[in-house]
C-alpha cells in the first residue's frame, strides 16, 4: 500500500511540476472574471460529477470569501437546483441542463466557466454554445487535450495532463483556488 501512495504522490508531483505553463491563461482568465464582477456581471459554473462539487466550491469562494472579508461576489454554481434540473432533463434533455439556465439567468458580459476533464461533456458544450451565442464569455476548465471544448470556448485552461480524470480533478480546484484568490485581491484593492 505504501508504494501506491508513493505512486500516486509521484504522479501528482509530475503534473504540478508542469502547471507553469498555465500561468498566461490563468492570468488571463482571472482578468476576465476580474472585469465581469467589476462590471456588475456574474460567473455561472458549472460541470457533471466531481467538476459540479467543484463548481459549487468556486461559486461559494466568490459569494461568501475565500481568504479575506469583503463585499460578496456574483457566482453562482448551475449545478444546485435539483427542481430546474430535472424539469429541463425530463421535459428537454440532460444536455439542456445547463444550456437553459445559461440563456435564462445570464446576460451579455456575463461568464459560463465550464468544468469537464474531458472536455467533451454534451450538457457542457451546449452551454458553452448558448452561452457565446448570447455574448456570454466562455471560459473552459478541462484536461486531457480539451476535447471538443478546446474549439468551443474563448478561453481554455487545459490541465497538461492526459490520464486519470482523479489527477485533473485535484489541479482543477488548484487553479480554482488561484483564479478566486486573484479575483479577491482585485476587488480589495480598488
Amino acid at each position: 500500500m505504501k508504494n501506491r501512495v508513493d505512486s500516486i504522490f509521484k504522479e501528482a508531483l509530475e503534473l504540478h511540476s508542469k502547471l507553469t505553463e498555465l500561468v498566461p491563461v490563468i492570468t488571463e482568465a482571472a482578468s476576465v472574471m476580474i472585469d465581469c464582477i467589476k462590471n456588475g456581471g456574474k460567473i455561472m459554473f458549472a460541470g457533471n460529477g466531481g467538476s459540479a462539487a467543484d463548481s459549487q466550491h468556486l461559486a461559494a469562494e466568490l459569494v461568501g470569501r475565500f481568504m479575506k472579508d469583503r463585499i460578496p461576489l456574483a457566482g453562482m454554481a448551475l449545478t444546485t437546483n435539483t427542481s430546474i434540473i430535472t424539469a429541463v432533463a425530463n421535459d428537454y434533455s440532460f444536455d439542456d441542463i445547463f444550456s437553459r439556465q445559461v440563456l435564462g439567468l445570464g446576460k451579455q458580459g456575463d461568464i459560463f466557466f465550464g468544468i469537464s476533464t474531458s472536455g467533451n461533456s454534451p450538457n457542457i458544450l451546449k452551454a458553452i454554445e448558448s452561452a457565446r451565442s448570447a455574448g456570454i464569455i466562455t471560459i473552459g476548465l478541462t484536461g486531457n487535450g480539451g476535447g471538443k471544448m478546446a474549439q468551443a470556448v474563448d478561453y481554455l485552461i487545459d490541465v497538461p495532463y492526459k490520464g486519470k480524470s482523479a489527477r485533473i480533478q485535484e489541479v482543477h480546484i488548484l487553479i480554482g483556488h488561484i483564479l478566486c484568490e486573484l479575483i479577491e485581491d482585485a476587488v480589495l484593492s480598488v
